[in-house]
């Protein structure tokens, strides 16, 4: 759920209400239900079940409205943390303190922890799933309009006052675990809310979604937050500030949020689901909390096809018994396999994604000039998703993932070239001076990376719900989720901790070059700015760690990429817990 890429956008991680929903998904869900509504649960039904209903979002066109909708909302804060290291950028903050405040997305690397009580505890009156959507949702609202008063004073001007980086992130930090809950949820209620054989259009929304919530708050605010930028294209006369600032964008989000809640609480209801009827023997309980327990209760579960209840009439599993769940989840084989693979595989795209936005910044781009560079390639971020996941809706999107790997590896190399060649141009025009062609090669560049970005993404996310086990809610999926956010985040982390570490720098007299007896421990050292100068970098450990996550890729590449198509192969009822659903 962190921002990647070299402009540092969103990488990219619908019910039908009784009275109107779709005629038609009722009758499609009936028509799981009857051929088997968890596909793979028998492994030679399940491929068939595939085979013979293809995918159709024509019959869950509310559904797919509002799963993109509740994603968008969501990408909305992710947005705005992911325009805060720009911003800190030009604060004097070191490397060390980016990566301090990357930790602000850590929450969707540990939702895991608390999956399990967003899946068993919720009110019956409300709903499974809005029980925690709507509160969390108010929660966030809330805590956009108080931050909308205090986040002047927490992120500083660079001059008279500091960021003051702990509470800022500890803010953020809190800010993201409330998206990530709503992610949870959202992720839960896509199994439901979509037929089974549309679930891989779940991947779609929320791609699409946070795309679009993404660039409302990074992009758009980053460029109405720019006195230049509005200054040159939307005023007649200018000003010293922006058309908004950060704490007026939080505020209105904050009133966007408790208005637009409101209004799924009241008027969306939960998707009519198939009973889960427990028929648990009298001593489960004394048999312990081992997967012996779990698979106990799960031979004593049915579909009931024959009627619909509301969801809070279905049994709903215990929070230790989800807890059960997922450990039995975690020593299934190929899960363990598959962490394995994955907790690895960001390893050799870490430095471009996490570092080359940043180092556009330190070399002269203005921020607000390298997020509208973004605006050119939102249209293919939204398009992007809807064609690949034509290719990976079927039963092998693990393939397309593998053939956008390498592409997005090599790209580490073609973003040092760029880094280099900023730096050139920075140092023979000045920072902020960059001749067009420029600007239209980074587009350019960015473009066909996210080509790369996007079918990875797509990829996992519609494995992820292929493999899902709807038994266990929205726990699994999750899991997975997790899985691959943690991946992604602390390869980064420890990317932007050592690099300055491995940069050499000296104190340059701004009239001279003279060097100067000032230390520059950051690009933006206050001591040399003080002593009259500014830094300047004589090696640069972007391009030391630019070299060994490459290598780190290959090594990776060569180790664990047949594995992943051996993952891949492995018939659908080996992700699930063992059970014989629907014999006593």
């Amino acid at each position: 759920m962190s921002s990647t890429g070299v402009l540092r956008s969103r990488n990219p991680e619908d019910s039908q209400s009784q009275a109107g929903g779709d005629a038609t998904s009722d009758s499609s869900m009936d028509s799981n239900a009857q051929t088997g509504l968890l596909a793979g649960d028998n492994p030679n039904e399940g491929q068939q079940h595939d085979v013979e209903q293809e995918a159709n979002w024509r019959t869950n066109k509310s559904s797919i409205a509002l799963l993109v909708f509740l994603y968008v909302l969501q990408g909305i804060p992710l947005g705005l943390a992911g325009s805060i290291p720009l911003i800190l950028q030009q604060r004097n903050i070191s490397y060390k303190g980016q990566a301090t405040f990357s930790l602000v997305f850590w929450p969707f690397s540990l939702k895991l922890l608390w999956a399990p009580f967003v899946d068993g505890i919720y009110s019956r009156r409300m709903g499974r799933r809005k029980s925690w959507l709507v509160p969390t949702q108010y929660a966030i609202a809330l805590l956009m309009i108080w931050l909308s008063f205090i986040v002047t004073h927490l992120i500083g001007d660079g001059e008279s006052s500091v960021p003051q980086l702990v509470p800022l992130t500890g803010v953020f930090f809190a800010l993201n675990m409330l998206a990530a809950t709503q992610d949870i949820a959202v992720d839960g209620w896509a199994l439901t809310m979509l037929d089974r054989r549309n679930v891989g259009y779940a991947s779609t929304c929320n791609s699409v979604g946070q795309t679009v919530g993404y660039f409302l708050g990074n992009v758009v605010f980053l460029a109405l937050e720019s006195a230049d930028f509005c200054n040159s294209y939307l005023r007649f006369e200018p000003a010293p500030t922006g058309i908004v600032t950060l704490d007026s964008f939080l505020l209105f989000w904050g009133f966007v949020f408790l208005v637009t809640t409101s209004l799924v609480w009241a008027f969306k209801a939960e998707k009519k689901e198939l009973l889960l009827a427990r028929r648990q023997s009298s001593d489960s309980e004394e048999r312990g909390g081992d997967c012996d327990t779990v698979t106990h209760q799960l031979q004593g579960t049915e579909w009931t096809t024959e009627e619909y209840v509301q969801p809070e009439e279905a049994d709903a599993p215990g929070i230790l018994s989800s807890y059960r769940q997922l450990f039995c989840i975690l020593k299934l084989k190929n899960i363990q396999s598959y962490i394995l693979c994955t907790l690895f595989i960001k390893l050799g795209m870490s430095v471009a994604d996490s570092m080359t936005g940043l180092k556009l910044i330190e070399y002269g781009v203005p921020k607000e000039k390298l997020a509208m560079l973004g605006v050119p390639v939102v249209p293919l971020q939204i398009v992007l998703p809807l064609i690949i996941s034509r290719y990976t809706a079927g039963p092998r999107p693990l393939t397309v993932y593998m053939y956008a790997y390498v592409p997005r590896l090599l790209f580490g190399f073609v973003f040092a070239a760029l880094i280099w060649w900023t730096r050139s141009f920075g140092q023979q025009n000045g920072a902020g001076h960059f001749p067009g062609y420029f600007y239209v090669a980074v587009v350019a560049l960015y473009a066909l990376h996210q080509v790369t970005v996007y079918s990875m993404f797509v990829a996992i996310m519609a494995w992820h719900s292929r493999i899902s086990d709807p038994r266990v809610g929205g726990t699994y999926m999750t899991l997975l989720n997790t899985i691959s956010n943690l991946a992604a985040n602390w390869p980064g982390i420890v990317a932007m901790w050592f690099v300055d570490m491995l940069t050499v720098r000296e104190c340059r007299s701004k009239e001279s070059s003279q060097v100067l007896d000032a230390a520059c421990p950051t690009a933006n050292s206050e001591a040399c700015k003080t002593a009259g100068g500014n830094c300047f970098a004589l090696s640069d450990g972007y391009f030391y760690e630019m070299v060994i996550s490459i290598c780190l890729g290959a090594v990776w590449l060569y180790y664990f990429g047949k594995k992943v198509y051996s993952l891949q192969l492995a018939n659908l009822s080996s992700w699930r817990l063992p059970s014989n659903l629907g014999q006593s």
